[in-house]
């Protein structure tokens, strides 16, 4: 089974038993911290990653960072390292969110572009959004230099790639591909 597919089953999991105990919205709001803490910190990706470090000391790494977490977020946090899948825990983050967020009848659209959207570009892609997902939609803009222009729209699964990097990056691998 790919990473995918498994963290797609353990946020799913995680989201039932929270919908049972009524703690939804409580559990997504840890989601959201333990997603944006991995994303920021490189030390503890590796930490997460590392086949070196014992379980013991990821587990007691991650309860101490999220001490403040939900008991079903700790539940899943211990889970996770006894199964040995503690480095998908970012992606089951993000996916609980995605699949809370579509059990509200909510989705957020996360933009990612070189310069801060106008108010103007940001009502345009939130009207086009909501028109094409049908659910209320929300929208984050994150600013990303290296994308040099253009913007990458990501909704729940799908992203949809408009930046100038990745047109470059493209012409690149065509013109090595035919030498």
């Amino acid at each position: 089974m790919n990473q995918n597919r498994a963290a797609i089953r353990y946020a799913k999991a995680t989201l039932d038993f929270a919908v049972e105990k009524k703690a939804a919205d409580v559990v997504e709001k840890d989601m959201r911290e333990i997603a944006a803490t991995i994303s920021e910190n490189v030390e503890l990706q590796n930490v997460l990653e590392s086949p070196i470090i014992k379980s013991e000391v990821k587990k007691n790494s991650l309860l101490e960072i999220f001490k403040g977490a939900n008991e079903i977020t700790k539940g899943l946090l211990q889970t996770l390292i006894s199964n040995k899948r503690i480095d998908m825990l970012q992606e089951v983050a993000y996916k609980y969110i995605i699949l809370h967020e579509k059990l509200k009848g909510e989705e957020v659209a996360y933009v990612t572009t070189a310069v801060p959207l106008t108010s103007e570009l940001e009502k345009k892609i939130l009207d086009t959004v909501t028109k094409a997902t049908g659910n209320k939609v929300t929208l984050e803009n994150k600013i990303d230099e290296s994308i040099i222009g253009g913007f990458v729209l990501r909704v729940g699964d799908t992203q949809y790639d408009a930046s100038i990097a990745n047109k470059l990056n493209g012409l690149k691998r065509e013109f090595t591909n035919s030498l």
